[in-house]
Formats: structure tokens, sequence, C-alpha cells
């Protein structure tokens, strides 16, 4: 009798290897599932399934043609685009199935597609993975462990290895340097000696990795529950410095005579305190890469002027470089930009100053705030209890001025349409000024009712009725 916490993972693959069986091929269950299930079994030897992920791998002897026969009518859609390297697609009952024929690939030195060739034992299908810890498979339907490699003694050994000579591994797709160090920090595995300095070795190999695929990458392992764990194993092995060269450059030192914690390590440490948002640690990551450009000596010490002005830019830049979308690069980079707004203001939060904080944050601005206090990692807890109540301030500010306002969407207390109508003017740049000049009083006095608004409106028109440039 199986234990009942194999019950979700029998249950999603019997009438998929009853197919295969009756037609005569194996069925494997492999990837991250089969990892999982084990560790969920809380001892090794255990097989358990925890949470069945949604999308389940499989490996076959059965070609692609065989594969999308054998699945036709079972599955509610079949997507064939990965039939050339071996891989079927489908869906059913909701749940995602990818296919794939037993296969031994490689990549060509320069190149960024594997050469595929199909094969017959499932042992040879599990030496071209990654890890040894993703190299066991479970036959189906009798969840058989098929672990040539050792997987099940380095998970329990907490060690991460290569089925293959790690350079060998590496070799066949560079990703996995970078899929290492997330392995390394999700399962709290050490990595060999062998795969560090494979990785010391080969990481110019990287750059024949697709912009796309790094950056999926990247995210994942800014999701873990502490991203630093594998960061910083992106950084030793000189890995970073192939795809964010900005992270290695900020192991610099704030201050070189006290030698103060150098910026690097304070990014990482702000980056895993942030809560598991992908924006908001993005910007964790990125918030302090203009500081070796700003990085300069005076009588009080080091200083990093307008650091968040140039770490835009940067940020910009890079995430444009690894093809991230245009309203993430916005996002991030006005974080970026905004992160020292709240230490502009040292004697106290105004209305007016409030108004403008949470005007420039925008949607952001949940966002803004923890970015703001997790960038607080200092020792002297003095420093940081200063710190916590200035942010507990701003915050309850804005709570105050949220039940007096409309703080969250602050307009002009008159529209495009009233201006034009008061001032006697078509559309056009003129409108767009006096918009502008009632979103200032909005942010400095509060709403002002269409009334008082319309006064100083017209007043402010007949001051620029009378510089003609003003005007034309």
């Amino acid at each position: 009798m199986l234990p009942e916490r194999v019950r979700p993972l029998v249950d999603a693959t019997t009438e998929l290897s009853e197919r295969f069986e009756a037609a005569g091929y194996a069925l494997y269950l492999v990837g991250g599932s089969v990892r999982d299930a084990i560790v969920a079994g809380g001892s090794p030897g255990q097989t358990g399934s925890g949470g069945l992920d949604d999308d389940l791998d499989f490996t076959t002897n059965a070609r692609p043609d065989e594969i999308e026969r054998l699945v036709s009518g079972w599955a509610d859609a079949v997507w064939t685009q990965g039939k050339r390297f071996g891989t079927i697609a489908l869906l059913h009952a909701g749940r995602r199935y990818e296919i794939t024929t037993h296969r031994a690939e490689a990549y060509e030195p320069t190149s960024r597609k594997p050469d595929v060739a199909f094969g017959d034992r499932v042992e040879d299908d599990l030496a071209r993975r990654d890890f040894t810890v993703n190299a066991m498979a479970l036959r189906l339907p009798d969840l058989e462990l098929i672990d040539p490699y050792g997987g099940l003694t380095d998970l329990a050994a907490h060690r991460l290895a290569t089925p293959l000579d790690p350079a060998v591994a590496f070799d066949d797709d560079p990703l996995r340097m970078l899929r290492a160090a997330r392995f390394a920090a999700k399962l709290d595995l050490e990595p060999t000696v062998e795969l560090v300095e494979a990785v010391r070795q080969g990481h110019h190999r990287l750059s024949i990795v697709s912009a796309e695929r790094i950056r999926d990458e990247l995210d994942k392992i800014l999701l873990l529950p502490v991203p630093s764990v594998a960061l910083w194993f992106a950084v030793d092995t000189g890995l970073a410095g192939e795809f964010l060269p900005e992270l290695p450059a900020l192991a610099l030192e704030q201050d070189p005579i006290h030698r103060h914690k150098d910026v690097l390590a304070h990014t990482l440490a702000v980056v895993d305190k942030t809560s598991p948002d992908r924006i908001l640690r993005l910007a964790a990551l990125f918030h302090d890469v203009g500081k070796p450009r700003t990085r300069a000596y005076g009588a009080g010490g080091v200083t990093f002027h307008h650091h968040e002005v140039v770490g835009a830019r940067i940020t910009r830049q890079r995430m444009t470089a690894l093809r991230y979308g245009n309203e993430d690069i916005e996002q991030v980079t006005e974080l970026v930009h905004l992160h020292l707004r709240f230490h502009t203001y040292r004697l106290g939060w105004t209305d007016k100053a409030v108004r403008r904080y949470v005007r420039d944050a925008g949607p952001l601005l949940d966002r803004l705030n923890e970015l703001t206090r997790c960038d607080c990692t200092t020792r002297n807890a003095a420093k940081a209890r200063a710190l916590a109540r200035r942010m507990d301030e701003l915050e309850a500010r804005i709570a105050e001025l949220r039940q007096r306002e409309e703080l969250d969407a602050m307009r002009p207390d008159l529209d495009g349409r009233a201006v034009m109508e008061l001032l006697g003017v078509p559309p056009g740049p003129v409108v767009g000024r006096a918009l502008a000049f009632l979103m200032e009083l909005r942010m400095d006095e509060g709403p002002l009712g269409p009334e008082e608004a319309s006064r100083r409106l017209l007043r402010w028109w007949e001051e620029q009725a009378g510089s003609a440039p003003a005007v034309k």
C-alpha cells in the first residue's frame, strides 16, 4: 500500500503512464518534482509529494511522433514547438505536462542551441542533466527510483555536484553555472570544490547564453528566501561579472580608514531584508549601483553625492541589456531614483512634504517605504531606532492626510476643460502650464476647491499676460 503522501503523484501520472506502458514504452517522471517529492518524504529513500507542482516533466524512450500520437485524445491541448528537440508539451485537467524523448545533447562551444541526439536509456538521459539532485527519475507507474549518479546521497549530504565532470556539464549549457548558485541557495547545498573551480574557469561561457534566459534565472534567484547566498556565489566565482558587472563593482569600502561595511555586503543585506517581491528586490539589488561612480573624499569622509541619479541611469541600462520589459524597467528605475527621498526631510514632515513624497512615489509608495526601511543595515542600534521612528512618523502622517484628503489620487482642483473655459484658450501648452500651476498649489496647500482655485488661476493668468513669451 502506497503512503498517502504519494497519492497526488500517482493520481496525476497513472492515466498517462498506462498509455505509454500499453504501447511498450517506458515513462519516467524527472526533474524538480522528483527531488521535491523525496525531500517532502522526510528521509532519504522515501518519496512523498507534499504539494504537487502544476507542471510535470517526463522522459521516455518513445520518439516525438509517438509521444504526440499517445497523448492525442487524452490531452486537452498539445504544443509541438519543441518537437525538433524531442519535447511535446500538453495540458490535461489544468496541469501542464512536458514529455521529452531520452536524449544526450551537447552545446557547441559557440552555440546557444543544443545538438540533440535521441537515446533509449534513461541513464544516458540523466547523465546530461545539470546536477545529481536533479538527475533522478521515478519509473511510472510503479514509482521505482532511478538514481545512477547518487542524487539521493548528495541530498542527504547537502552537496551540489554534477553527474558528469562539471566542466562538461557547464559546456552543455553554461546557464547551469547560474543555476548552481540558485540551487545551492534554495536547497542549502554546498557546491563541490570541482564545481566551484569549473565556474571560476568557465564563467566567460555565459556570454553565449541569451539575455532572456539569464534574466529569468536572476528573477528566480531574487525570489529565494535568502538570495544573497546565490549572489555571493555569483560574485565570488566571477560569474556576476558576465551579466551584472555592477554587482562586483560594489565591493568597495565606504570608509577606507575605518573600513566600514562595503557597499556590496550592504546591498546583499538589503536584498535579503526586503519582501520576496520581484520588483522590490530588483530595486534593492540596484539601489546603490551609482556609488562607485560618485565616490569622493572630503574633510568629512567619503561621499556619494547624487548616486541615486547615476544609479537610476545605470539601472535602466543594465535592465535593458537583460531584456526586462518596459514596465519593470520604469518601476525599478524610479525606486532607485527615489530611494534617498525620505532622507531629504530631516526636520519633520509638513503636509506639503508628505503630499510631494506621495505624489512622486505614486503606486510605488509601499515598495519605496519598505526599501527605505530595509536600506538601514547599520549595527548602531540607536541609529537604526531613530530611522525607524522617522519612517513611522512619515507613515502616520500619510495615514492622517489620507483621512483628510484624496491623497492617493491628487489632481488639480480644476480639469483641463474648466481651465480652457475660464481662460478662454484652446487646447495647447498654455493649458498644460496652467494645470501644472494648479497641481503645485494642490501639493503646497491641499484641496482649495473650484472657487478658490479659479481665483488663483486668474491671478496667475494676469501675471503671465505681462510676459508675452510665456503665453505665445
